[in-house]
């Protein structure tokens, strides 16, 4: 659940090392499921890791070893707050051009006259 942050803010925490990034963040070592056989149904090597103050949770289970799946959860943890941290792109108001405006009213008109002419004589009264 990520809270209600500006891209700003987003930037801020973007800006961190990794260090200050892992000091904000909680992290908890579960057993990694799936293909590995002994190696990963013995050891807890898997990591869930929560940006507690924008709610960012990454989860990395790539490695057997516990400490090289935290380095790539501060990693994941940090691209996903730069990519937050980009800025909106500025809306900019758009109208018609003349002759577009010109071209489909052409066209409504062009295609009324078709379906008038579909009609059974007499119906005009």
């Amino acid at each position: 659940m990520e809270k209600n942050l500006t891209y700003r803010d987003y930037a801020r925490f973007a800006g961190l090392s990794l260090e200050e990034l892992a000091r904000q963040c909680e992290a908890e070592a579960f057993r990694a499921t799936g293909p590995g056989g002994q190696g990963v149904n013995t050891t807890d090597s898997a990591v869930r890791m929560r940006h507690v103050p924008t709610g960012i949770v990454v989860t990395s289970r790539e490695s057997r070893s516990q400490f090289q799946n935290r380095q790539s959860c501060l990693s994941k943890i940090h691209e996903r707050l730069c990519r937050l941290a980009a800025p909106p792109k500025t809306r900019r108001k758009t109208k018609p051009t003349r002759a577009s405006v010109r071209r489909r009213l052409e066209g409504k008109r062009r295609r009324s006259e078709v379906k008038r002419s579909r009609r059974r004589p007499g119906l005009d009264d």
